[in-house]
């Protein structure tokens, strides 16, 4: 797959998993996003694909660096809707 499509991929995922925030634009956290079974299986390196998402300027989180369980906590917010 190539990294536009994944990019892609996870958007539509942080969509479905995430909730809409007083200013109108969907966050999800890192530990639902790493815990859900369709994203387990759809995504080689979620953790790649969030920091390719990052560069281009379509999420946003804090950090450079996501680990499961120690960043579960971390918003991912969606820039572009």
């Amino acid at each position: 797959m190539n990294v536009e499509h994944e990019v892609g991929l996870l958007v539509e995922e942080i969509r479905r998993l995430g909730t809409r925030n007083a200013d109108g634009q969907v966050s999800v956290k890192f530990g639902v996003l790493f815990a859900d079974e369709k994203c387990a299986n759809l995504f080689e390196a979620l953790v790649g694909t969030l920091k390719a998402a990052k560069r281009r300027k379509i999420i946003t989180y804090q950090g450079e660096l996501l680990l499961q369980g120690v960043h579960d906590d971390v918003d991912i917010m969606l820039l572009q809707d």
